[in-house]
């Protein structure tokens, strides 16, 4: 295969005018599409990692860094880590700032409101290695491992608290805009349920009670509602399979749907009924929408792309068209730029890189 040099990007906020800063790098050829035409929500599109599996890319208050979970065995890794982004950096393979204790492993990243620490979960107190390899079920299953607790760290990688410290999974924590409250799932009641805690971890209250995976919830920009996916096993067969998975802690995330509520867990109400994987929602900044990530009209499972849809269920909209996976979105607090997941533009490799894109409505 010929080396080419492409305009690779790497991604700058000046402090005042919020414009993207390009840089030149070489890569390998035929790294296949950045962008797709059909993408009209996308103005520019720029990828900021290269290499390895880079998955829940969120922002800083100010919207100048990311924190992310990686499994780069390049960057010193065995299992997801988090790690730390200047969106300042030059985009390119180089490692980025480890922020978690680097033991065990961690999922679900999000800044604290200070802009200063961070809150993750990770199975670290667990032990320091990577938990065992979920066993063969002839299931795609999602592992809930009893040792992931949520705590908070500093950006220098000192954790500062534990949050949580329940026997069972807890984990998938987003902070409210408001600053006053955090969002969490747990199977610490036998199911998995959403709760929402004070920022030090007092006073866990649980807001929902329907049996199925309640998951991935994230605030609205007011901080007034919530947004979520949930399954809802309803036959006899789907329920015993769903109970069966959960005592050996796993779960398989196949049929989800996105779910709206007020931020207590009051008037609840099911968004999509599209069928397949609907997850990963985050509000529009307006409030008014909900982009999440869905497989419902592919054939074969994959691929996975990000779709908009009014909180009433209408409107539905494809906005990315990529032919594996787009996922794990997120606006900057402006608004203007869209961070998310993908396979796009990797070489034919498995991996998965952060992509951040100039927004239009």
């Amino acid at each position: 295969m010929k080396l080419a040099t492409l305009a690779m990007l790497a991604v700058a906020f000046s402090s005042c005018t919020q414009q993207l800063v390009l840089e030149t790098l070489p890569v390998t050829a035929e790294p296949g599409p950045i962008s797709y035409e059909k993408e009209k929500h996308f103005k520019s599109i720029h990828q900021i990692t290269y290499g390895g599996d880079n998955a829940e890319a969120y922002w800083s208050p100010d919207g100048k860094q990311l924190i992310f979970q990686s499994n780069n065995s390049k960057w010193g890794v065995s299992c997801d880590q988090i790690f730390l982004l200047n969106v300042q950096a030059k985009a390119d393979s180089s490692k980025r700032q480890l922020v978690s204790t680097g033991l065990g492993r961690t999922t679900c990243s999000w800044f604290m409101p200070d802009g200063k620490s961070f809150l993750y979960a990770s199975t670290h107190k667990g032990g320091e290695a990577c938990p065992p390899p979920l066993p063969n079920t002839g299931k795609y299953v999602w592992p809930l491992y009893a040792s992931y607790d949520i705590y908070t760290a500093d950006l220098n990688g000192n954790v500062l608290k534990q949050l949580s410290n329940s026997p069972r999974y807890d984990a998938e924590a987003t902070i409210s805009p408001k600053g006053d409250r955090i969002v969490f799932t747990s199977l610490r009641n036998g199911d998995l349920d959403l709760y929402t805690m004070n920022l030090d971890g007092s006073d866990v209250k649980q807001i929902t009670f329907d049996l199925g995976y309640d998951g991935g919830a994230c605030f609205s920009p007011d901080g007034k509602k919530i947004v979520w996916r949930a399954s809802r096993p309803k036959t006899k067969e789907e329920i015993e399979a769903y109970k069966s998975l959960l005592k050996e802690d796993m779960v398989e995330p196949s049929n989800l749907e996105i779910f709206v509520a007020n931020a207590d867990g009051s008037d609840a109400h099911q968004v999509t009924s599209l069928g397949n994987a609907n997850w990963s929602p985050t509000f529009s900044p307006k409030g008014d929408k909900i982009l999440f990530c869905s497989n419902h009209n592919s054939q074969r499972g994959f691929p996975f792309n990000l779709f908009l849809v009014n909180l009433d269920g209408s409107g539905l909209e494809q906005v990315t068209y990529d032919t594996e996976f787009d996922s794990f979105p997120m606006f900057s607090p402006n608004g203007k730029y869209l961070v998310f997941c993908s396979n796009r533009h990797n070489g034919r490799t498995r991996d998965t890189n952060i992509f951040i894109a100039e927004w239009v409505d």
